[in-house]
């Protein structure tokens, strides 16, 4: 496992972004863990994770010239990854949009750099339904830029249903036509737990889900 996987699969344990136990997902299946980016709530966690999606990034050599965070939690997402690219030399355009349109001030609902004629990344912690990323595709074609690719957090790997065998990440990557990268899927947390002795009881809880509800590419 490459060394951004683990750095983000470590971190995301120490600040409980990522938790163990029994959760129930609104797909209504009972998971052994739960992710959630919003406890990456400190200028500490929220740099590192940053540098774990541009190494990830850079690992997958996705060519690209704007990032574009979906309003709420991509918005912070794009602009930590966007002042990590900077400290590295690279000075990239960011935009996002608001859940609303703006009547006054300066109206509309994107915001930041115009994504005319650019190669759009869209960066967010998760794809679950694909709503906001559907959404962010069309609000971008319509600004006149062209998407170049999605990265996320974490890609889940389980099957979207028992009619498709596909992970959301999967079938937002066929159906739109758009690469997805993710910093880490469950494959790699099967990794990390393997390699960690007080995660050894989960490893066995993650293996019976993947079992269950993995998807065509989650092993």
């Amino acid at each position: 496992m490459t060394d951004h996987r683990t750095r983000f699969l470590q971190l995301a344990l120490d600040v409980e972004a990522l938790r163990f136990g029994e959760f129930t997902l609104k797909s209504g299946r009972v998971s052994p863990y739960f992710f959630n980016a919003g406890r990456f709530d400190s200028g500490r966690a929220i740099a590192t994770l940053a540098g774990c999606y541009a190494d990830a990034l850079d690992a997958a050599g996705l060519d690209f010239d704007l990032l574009f965070g979906p309003a709420y939690k991509g918005i912070p997402l794009a602009t930590a990854l966007g002042c990590e690219y900077a400290r590295r030399g690279r000075d990239l355009p960011v935009a996002f949009n608001r859940k609303e349109a703006k009547a006054h001030g300066e109206g509309g609902t994107l915001i930041g750099a115009p994504l005319a004629g650019r190669r759009v990344l869209i960066v967010d912690d998760v794809i679950t339904a694909g709503t906001a990323i559907r959404e962010a595709l069309g609000l971008i074609a319509a600004a006149g830029g062209t998407v170049a690719g999605i990265v996320i957090a974490l890609d889940r790997q389980e099957r979207v249903g028992d009619d498709d065998a596909r992970s959301a990440a999967e079938r937002v990557a066929q159906d739109q036509g758009v690469p997805v990268i993710a910093i880490a899927g469950l494959s790699d947390l099967l990794a990390f737990a393997g390699e960690n002795a007080t995660l050894t009881a989960e490893r066995d809880r993650l293996l019976a889900y993947r079992a269950r509800h993995g998807s065509q590419r989650s092993s």
